[in-house]
């Protein structure tokens, strides 16, 4: 049938094969292509070439082009509009859409023999090349997520004074070499493979540094019980949020690309094993995302339970709790712009800082200040003065309120 093209997504992205003509023609009906990548289906070669029967039914797609598309709200349209179907290769769906007759329209058709959908192996090695690309697209993502807040890592990582730390700076210049040859080259040779799997823990190490200073944030952030040390705190906690937040994306970028350079050796050397690797990392990336989002929740819960002990003390320390709520808004922004390349929801609202007139007719702000103000009355020279001034001010707030009602 001409004008026939195969739908196949992995979750994580769509691939759509076929005539070059027609998967541009059919991505340009729904306004896509201008979203889509080439998927280098010569990296099926290993794959193509391992058995006579694979050949055979890899020889259609061979003589084929793809394009690949991040799995976005237009782009998961096209899986649910088509009817993407599950196959036996685990996390694939699957689809064949195509111009039968006359008829103008994209519709669903049934996939004839040849089709890269009835072979398991060659499904299994689109869907190991899907997964480098969308590596890869994260990459450039984090890529834009450090220009854009102006961190220059590198120097980031050099300042600390982690030994171990300091080795990633290193690390990225192995694996970013490495990615270079596997562009010029289609491969992975055995001394540059070598090179960066010897650098594999330093991304790992890196890693567990950052959880350990998250958790060291949050764990101060909630012993600091005294308002103006809270402030303090706080400012602490932007400055130092915002760096751990680039080093993990770097070293994020860093293990995508290690994927990438992984996948592509389990395709030259074992393109049987292809698939089982893609699932053992697509659940190790499941990992690493769900325990860095834990810590930084964690974070969050604190510095909001912050705003809570600044929140009942505007009276007495306006600008150390303008102070905590500016500092928890901007380690807010700085976690939100790190999720956002990793393609993690926030829905995180900020928070607005409570003006003393507002608190001075609340009667919880009222009684704890009256109650402080009574505390500092005890202490001997100016304190004393101050503190009456200030408890006379609560007292007319006070009346204020009565009169109100």
């Amino acid at each position: 049938m001409d004008n026939e093209i195969q739908l196949i997504s992995d979750g994580d992205g769509l691939a759509v094969i076929g005539d070059p003509t027609d998967v541009e023609r059919f991505l340009a009906s729904e306004g896509l292509l201008s979203l889509s990548k080439d998927l280098a289906l010569r990296r099926l070669g290993p794959l193509l070439r391992a058995g006579a029967g694979i050949a055979q039914a890899g020889s259609e797609i061979a003589a084929n082009s793809g394009r690949w598309l991040k799995l976005t709200e237009e782009s998961a349209y096209l899986c649910k509009k088509y009817g993407l179907m599950e196959s036996k290769t685990p996390g694939i769906s699957y689809a064949m859409v195509g111009k039968p007759g006359l008829i103008k329209s994209w519709l669903q058709v049934e996939e004839g023999p040849g089709s890269l959908l009835t072979n398991p192996a060659i499904l299994a090695g689109a869907a190991g090349i899907m997964a480098q690309l969308a590596r890869q697209h994260e990459m450039n993502e984090i890529k834009s997520y450090l220009a854009a807040i102006d961190k220059k890592v590198d120097d980031v990582l050099r300042a600390q004074k982690n030994v171990e730390l300091g080795r990633v700076f290193g690390a990225g210049l192995d694996i970013e070499s490495a990615m270079t040859v596997l562009d010029r080259e289609g491969q992975v040779d055995d001394d540059t493979w070598s090179t960066v799997q010897a650098r594999t823990h330093t991304i790992t190490d890196a890693l567990g540094w950052a959880l350990g200073r998250l958790d060291a944030l949050a764990e101060k952030v909630e012993s600091t019980t005294k308002i103006g040390d809270l402030a303090k705190m706080a400012k602490e906690a932007e400055s130092g949020v915002q760096e751990v937040l680039a080093i993990v994306a770097r070293c994020f970028e860093l293990q995508d690309a290690l994927d990438v350079l992984r996948l592509q050796r389990v395709l030259h050397e074992s393109p049987d094993k292809l698939d089982g690797r893609r699932l053992v990392l697509k659940d190790d990336r499941q990992k690493r995302r769900g325990l860095i989002s834990q810590k930084i929740e964690s974070l969050m819960a604190r510095m909001d339970a912050a705003f809570g002990t600044a929140n009942s003390n505007v009276l007495l320390h306006l600008s150390a709790h303008r102070t905590v709520v500016g500092s928890i808004n901007h380690v807010g922004i700085a976690v939100d712009e790190f999720r956002r390349p990793l393609g993690i929801d926030s829905g995180r609202r900020s928070l607005e800082a409570t003006r003393w007139w507002d608190a001075a007719r609340d009667p919880v702000q009222l009684k704890n200040a009256a109650a402080e103000a009574g505390r500092k009355a005890a202490v001997a020279g100016v304190t004393v003065v101050g503190a009456a001034v200030l408890a006379s001010r609560v007292a007319l707030a006070r009346e204020e309120h009565s009169e109100e009602k």
